[in-house]
């Protein structure tokens, strides 16, 4: 027997193409840098500590199969085949989670219900008009890149998916894609993920850029006494906008569904389902999603000129979504006689509730007697809707 028949991972680098050596080498080391920065909180460590593991396994872990064929005992994402899927989910360790929770959206429903749990609806009913707007401003990424994404040669599927990373809501991106590109599925979502985490780094930036430091400062003046939501309020809202959103978009019932069940049992105050879903569900489907989406970064699926593209159209969809969400804060700004801060608007787009707190840091960097987060947490859950409405919308459209 040879040495390197006892090393498969290392006998595999030998009969491969050398572009797919390098980059396996790239991705090891790459899932390493994730972890430390994950385990340092540059990058959101709930995600990047399993993906940077499941990243590094994936592209080590290789061995030969059957008929000598180069595999791993993780995963195949790429099975289409019944009787190759029945067959590989009892060898795989993960093709059963896999095909059971990803392929059918069923772990962007759970991740949504966790999101409906944290949120407070009442930020968005104490500033309907405020939260809208911005919102609806922050989906520029989601809407310009959808013809961007067509002139570099995406198909109408592929150019909706990857615009949503415009939302910076990877459950919806995850969704998304599997309705409108599954076949790019995997480097969508891993590019979706990877540039999430991204916003805490790159959303000051955009901010300081657009927005002047005496405006970073504004204190806002609630010049109304402010109405206090009650719990019953909320759930209302909750029941009748699931009803209504459901009724125009059911494409996208499963998202509102899950979402707006979140926050009628937040609302009700049902404690053992709120430790359920806060505490079992969302940390659940959060550790799967980060370990998924790192065993799903195999070098040969990831080898494809296509991925250059995605990343690209995903940061300039994050990008144009932060812009806009911050031309809402202007116009907000000048509806309002100046007594607004712009800075608010980054928090439309919904990453949750991530860019609600990088819009509260910016302003106290400038004015510590300066409190926004109530606006932008209203913007910010908002988005969430209006992010889920244009995705609906694109799969209606599209599909």
């Amino acid at each position: 027997m040879k040495v390197l028949d006892l090393f498969q991972g290392i006998s595999t680098m030998f009969v491969q193409e050398p572009e797919i050596v390098i980059f396996r080498f790239v991705l090891i080391f790459l899932g390493f840098l994730l972890v430390y920065l994950g385990r340092k909180g540059t990058l959101e460590p709930l995600i990047m500590i399993p993906m940077g593991f499941g990243m590094s396994a994936i592209n080590t872990g290789v061995l030969f199969m059957e008929d000598n064929q180069i595999g791993n005992l993780i995963i195949n994402p790429l099975l289409t085949s019944t009787d190759d899927l029945m067959k590989y989910m009892q060898i795989n360790f993960l093709q059963p989670i896999y095909t059971l929770t990803f392929s059918n959206g069923l772990i962007a429903c759970l991740v949504f219900m966790g999101i409906g749990i944290l949120c407070d609806i009442g930020y968005v009913l104490a500033h309907p008009f405020i939260s809208m707007t911005i919102a609806l401003f922050a989906e520029l990424g989601t809407i310009v890149t959808y013809p961007i994404a067509k002139l570099m040669g995406l198909s109408d599927g592929a150019a909706a998916a990857v615009s949503i990373i415009g939302g910076a809501d990877g459950p919806m991106v995850l969704f998304a894609s599997l309705k409108l590109a599954p076949e790019y599925f995997v480097p969508i979502s891993i590019v979706a993920y990877l540039y999430l985490s991204l916003t805490y780094g790159g959303y000051p930036y955009l901010i300081k850029l657009f927005i002047p430091k005496e405006l970073r400062g504004i204190v806002i003046i609630d010049k109304k006494p402010k109405h206090n939501i009650t719990s019953s309020e909320k759930l209302i809202f909750a029941v009748i906008a699931n009803a209504i959103l459901c009724l125009l978009f059911p494409v996208a019932a499963p998202l509102f569904l899950s979402f707006f069940i979140g926050i009628a049992i937040r609302e009700s105050g049902i404690s053992k389902y709120i430790r359920l879903i806060e505490d079992g569900f969302l940390y659940f489907a959060t550790f799967f999603l980060g370990l998924m989406l790192g065993v799903l970064c195999d070098a040969s699926t990831l080898l494809n000129p296509v991925v250059l593209k995605l990343l690209v159209l995903g940061m300039l969809a994050l990008a144009l979504s932060g812009i806009g969400g911050i031309i809402g804060g202007y116009v907000i700004y000048v509806i309002r006689g100046k007594n607004f801060n712009p800075v608010v608007g980054i928090a439309g787009v919904s990453c949750v509730p991530s860019t609600a707190k990088v819009a509260q840091k910016e302003v106290q960097k400038v004015n510590q007697a300066s409190f926004i987060l109530d606006y932008a947490l209203g913007a910010n859950i908002c988005g969430v809707i209006t992010t889920a409405i244009i995705t609906a919308i694109y799969i209606t459209l599209l599909q």
